[in-house]
């Protein structure tokens, strides 16, 4: 691909953002292969497939929140990535990439240790018992190990995406999510080794595509290549990319927080029952993955046009953007929800087929996916947010969202007319229609009286 079809300046909008946003869309829904794929093979050991599921999915807001720092600094600084690009400055792209992938690399380290040291306090912390605590164990250990990887996969590839190479950040997730279906079962059944062999399993997928997305972005393939032995410290820039991640890293560190919050709830609620409403809420959060992921692959996609073309002072298709990315997220969302309601069980079943299981998860699901059209909304005011830098919008709607409404309702709801378990996934979709509305509102008003402001271009949207 050369520079000319990397420019987001010309040709249709809505075209633009398909091309990158399709593949990236892919690849989301690949990535979900990682975890998910490991968690269905988890879920059918014969035996134990149901506390391992427990086990596994209390490692999930560590997962959630090791990956929020690729938010923080691959999400952060792809958009000035694209803004420096729209705007002609090579230069200012480079040193961007380049420090990116520093502060990802130096992180993952630090990470990386903290987590293995403090990995069994953690645990109980998150809701484990005495059953669980050993599988979540022998999954993390080992999942720790290729944090590094993780880092560099998932965060570089938004500098991938940025510079117009859609199907080269598909193929990143493909290489690594097909390599991890195939050795899943190998290690797990054929070599006995459980857990761990799930563990190992991604952490050598996630090692290939390490290796792939940073052997593209330093060749000469790339638009603009990155080149480790250029990078130099710019506190000032470093801190830029971080104000324009943290909206991402938050809402990624939200996420973890309410998975620990609604784990330990569901344990102390559920009494005798709360391994098992914590295997229901594993199996919940990996299907609101499955539907999550389509929806951040198109406003990821939208959200590099739109900020190529507000660096190019192109206000006029930054406007566009907006109403097409919103449009396609809402209808998306409401087929799934649709789905969801009409077809719960073998959406449950693919994880695990035990009937207590399925019992408690089918009103579950029904509960916390409902008015789920309701979180495009907050997907698409997010995304327009950081793709324009207003970084402390994007901010305090993620923590509008989930820290101020998911994690208090959490633990009030529950307690409020014998709720119980029921309040714990009531709590979420109370946080989309609140969170949802003000994000987009927001975003309506404030991106009018900027972009008016600047162009008087933004006056045709309402």
């Amino acid at each position: 691909m050369n520079s000319k079809s990397a420019d987001f300046g010309t040709g249709s909008v809505r075209g633009n953002i398909l091309r990158i946003a399709l593949p990236m869309t892919l690849a989301q829904l690949i990535n979900v292969l990682y975890n998910v794929v490991d968690r269905v093979y988890i879920g059918h050991i014969e035996g134990v497939g149901a506390t391992a599921l427990t086990g596994v999915g209390l490692c999930l807001p560590i997962i959630t929140i090791i990956s929020a720092f690729t938010q923080l600094f691959g999400a952060g600084g792809a958009p000035l990535f694209s803004m420096a690009r729209g705007a002609g400055d090579a230069r200012r792209a480079e040193k961007i990439m380049g420090l990116s992938f520093a502060m990802l690399i130096l992180s993952g380290l630090a990470l990386s240790v903290l987590c293995f040291l403090f990995r069994r306090d953690i645990l109980f912390l998150f809701g484990a018992s005495p059953d669980t605590a050993p599988y979540a164990d022998a999954y993390i250990s080992v999942y720790l190990l290729g944090t590094l990887f993780v880092m560099t996969s998932l965060g570089m590839n938004f500098f991938v995406n940025a510079q117009g190479f859609g199907l080269m950040g598909m193929l990143t997730v493909l290489i690594g999510a097909v390599l991890n279906l195939i050795l899943d079962p190998v290690f797990i059944f054929a070599l006995h080794l459980g857990v761990r062999g799930a563990a190992l399993a991604t952490v050598i997928s996630q090692g290939v595509s390490a290796v792939w997305v940073y052997l593209f972005l330093s060749s000469r393939r790339a638009v603009i290549p990155l080149s480790v032995r250029r990078i130099r410290f710019d506190p000032r820039l470093m801190g830029q990319i971080c104000a324009l991640g943290l909206s991402g890293f938050i809402m990624a560190v939200t996420n973890g927080s309410v998975q620990i919050v609604c784990n330990a709830t569901l344990k102390r609620v559920g009494g005798d029952m709360g391994d098992l409403y914590v295997g229901v809420m594993t199996v919940i959060n990996s299907v609101r993955e499955i539907i999550t992921l389509p929806v951040q692959g198109l406003t990821g996609g939208a959200q590099h046009v739109m900020s190529f073309n507000y660096g190019a002072k192109k206000y006029g298709r930054v406007v566009d953007s907006i109403k097409f990315v919103t449009f396609v997220c809402v209808v998306f969302t409401c087929a799934m929800w649709l789905i969801l309601f009409l077809l719960p069980e073998p959406f449950i079943r693919l994880f695990n087929s035990e009937e207590a299981l399925i019992a408690a998860g089918v009103p579950a699901l029904h509960i916390y996916f409902f008015g789920i059209f309701m979180m495009a909304l907050q997907f698409s005011g997010q995304s327009t947010f950081v793709a324009l830098g207003k970084s402390r919008q994007a901010v305090f709607f993620s923590l509008l969202r989930k820290a101020f409404i998911v994690i208090p309702l959490t633990l009030l709801l529950p307690s409020v007319a014998g709720l119980g378990v029921k309040g714990v996934f009531l709590a979420e979709p109370v946080s989309n229609f609140v969170g949802g509305v003000a994000c987009f509102t927001a975003m309506v008003f404030t991106v009018r009286k900027m972009l008016c402001d600047s162009e008087n271009e933004l006056g045709k949207v309402n």
